[in-house]
């Protein structure tokens, strides 16, 4: 596509995935973002790829040599697809010269996250992982607010969903990766992409089981500070929900609401985007997708150890 002189070509960005995800999300937030050209869909089942595709105009991609194809045609890739399926394509990516907008987690082993992340940095790629917190415009202020301030003591996170209840209709219950591994693994990364900036990295982790998936967390910052953490996909749909809160010297602060998952992940388009102009990494990229993996792998293997 060509643009006007004086002007920055859109980013042509390419999707990896056709599910709930990709159809409620990804797909519609890069179709209508003003500084993006959605340069394909890529799909395992051709029928899948092909409806999506026609709905936001443009072109279906499936097989092996289909993602070569999209590859080709794409500056960057927007990942819908489960995290040990999108660690290796995203090493393929960037070895491809493509930068990476993942989902979390990157990967549900340290090897593969690794391995992501060593790939971005040796194909000079941009990455963002989508941690939808640091990308919704209110709660990723609210977070910047909190980091300017000094003497957090404790913090509290609950990510509780009922996607597994009795009676639940969602389809994004039929993942299989996340009924296998999950809250923790599922709305873990969320969670920690909050506390982490805020209070400093953990230096010690303590993690326990729960009722059905269940996960239960206590952490210790290099600030000093600690934090607790509960996460899980089974509670009853009358106990679902989030809240974090940080309590310290000048008193007690919670997240706010946000408009949903499209506008999140937008920003996160956005910052993709400024991480390409100005060769500065964000925050939130495959490193530091890589260390969520570490946490995770930590603090599950100290769950089942009982």
């Amino acid at each position: 596509m060509d643009s006007p002189a004086g002007t920055t070509p859109p980013l042509r960005i390419g999707l990896l995935g056709t599910g709930p995800w990709a159809r409620n999300t990804q797909a519609p937030a890069l179709a209508a973002h003003p500084g993006v050209e959605l340069s394909g869909v890529w799909g395992r089942r051709a029928e899948a790829a092909d409806a999506l595709a026609a709905a936001h105009g443009t072109r279906a991609y499936t097989g092996e040599e289909g993602i070569d194809a999209l590859l080709e045609t794409s500056d960057a890739v927007a990942f819908a697809l489960p995290p040990d399926v999108q660690a290796p394509l995203a090493v393929r990516a960037a070895e491809a010269g493509c930068h990476l907008l993942m989902d979390k987690p990157v990967a549900t082993t340290v090897e593969g996250a690794r391995a992501v992340a060593d790939a971005a940095e040796a194909a000079g790629v941009a990455s963002v992982v989508f941690c939808t917190l640091r990308f919704a415009p209110e709660t990723s202020a609210w977070i910047a607010e909190q980091v300017a301030v000094d003497g957090w003591f404790t913090a509290r996170a609950q990510w509780l969903g009922s996607l597994y209840a009795e009676g639940s209709t969602s389809e994004y219950a039929d993942s299989p990766w996340r009924r296998e591994k999950g809250g923790l693994w599922d709305v873990g990364p969320h969670a920690l992409s909050v506390l982490i900036p805020v209070l400093g990295d953990v230096e010690h982790l303590t993690a326990a089981r729960g009722p059905s998936d269940t996960t239960h967390l206590i952490l210790r910052h290099t600030s000093g500070a600690s934090s607790t953490v509960t996460l899980g996909l089974s509670a009853p749909p009358g106990a679902a929900g989030v809240e974090i809160e940080f309590r310290g010297e000048r008193g007690t602060a919670s997240i706010p609401g946000w408009d949903g998952a499209e506008t999140a992940f937008r920003g996160a388009v956005d910052a993709l985007a400024e991480a390409v102009r100005t060769g500065v990494p964000h925050a939130c990229d495959a490193r530091f997708g890589l260390h969520l993996t570490e946490l995770l792998v930590a603090a599950e293997t100290q769950a089942q150890a009982g």
